[in-house]
């Protein structure tokens, strides 16, 4: 096929232990999946109906590489989330059915220029230029479901500059991650490579350049970057 110009590279991630790399279809975010965040925010707390977002593939930081701080924003915020990668996909599907999509786990940022957002909730404006902008997904390594799976007890972590800023157990999330699938596939048709950015507790405050950051999956994944 002859392109107008070369087609962008696939935006990937590693697999840990592997050579081989997950090729990245799409991104999607849940907000307010932990009550003490919702709260945090100022935002009732609401299992009726989950909130999806989306970023663009090419929106991933791997490989350790630096994270540039966002143009366009003086409120840069962390929310580090258990990242949810998918093999397979479909649509309508049951929660029960949804585990044996999962390729596999790792951890991740959902950055956030939380002063757009802000301006753009108070006059009821989508969150595509607070949540969708360059280098705003830094992910880890995946690990494969067959090698490690979460519990509910499992805690994600986030340090800045050596101080612990957010931590929980997974089981503090308002929807778990079958259900969240099965909500996400009413809504899309899910396919392999789909990146699932599960939610963030509390915590969240602003990151500066020059900060560094470990985030941890407790015994299955860690994201190590800085900010530039």
């Amino acid at each position: 096929m002859d392109y107008v110009f070369a087609p962008a590279p696939t935006p990937s991630v590693p697999v840990a232990g592997s050579d081989q790399r997950f090729a990245v279809r799409r991104i999607f975010c849940i907000g307010r999946n932990y009550a003490d965040h919702a709260k945090e925010m100022g935002m009732a707390v609401d299992r009726s109906q989950p909130i999806f977002f989306t970023k663009p593939a090419d929106a991933v930081v791997t490989d350790g590489a630096d994270v540039p701080y966002a143009t366009a924003t003086e409120n840069l915020h962390h929310e580090v989330e258990m990242v949810v990668a998918l093999g397979s996909g479909g649509r309508d599907i049951a929660p029960e059915q949804a585990e044996a999509l999962i390729y596999g786990y790792g951890i991740g940022l959902d950055l956030t220029r939380r002063d757009l957002q802000s301006r753009a909730k108070d006059k009821g404006q989508p969150w595509d230029t607070a949540k969708a902008f360059d280098a705003s997904a830094p992910v880890s390594a995946l690990v494969p479901a067959s090698q490690a799976k979460p519990s509910p007890q499992t805690t994600l972590s986030l340090s800045v500059n050596g101080q612990q800023r957010q931590h929980s157990t997974l089981d503090a999330m308002l929807w778990s991650v079958p259900e969240m699938i099965a909500e996400l596939s009413r809504l899309f048709e899910l396919k392999a490579g789909d990146l699932l950015f599960t939610g963030t507790p509390a915590g969240v405050a602003a990151l500066h350049r020059g900060d560094t950051f470990v985030a941890e999956l407790e015994g299955i994944a860690t994201l190590q970057g800085r900010i530039v």
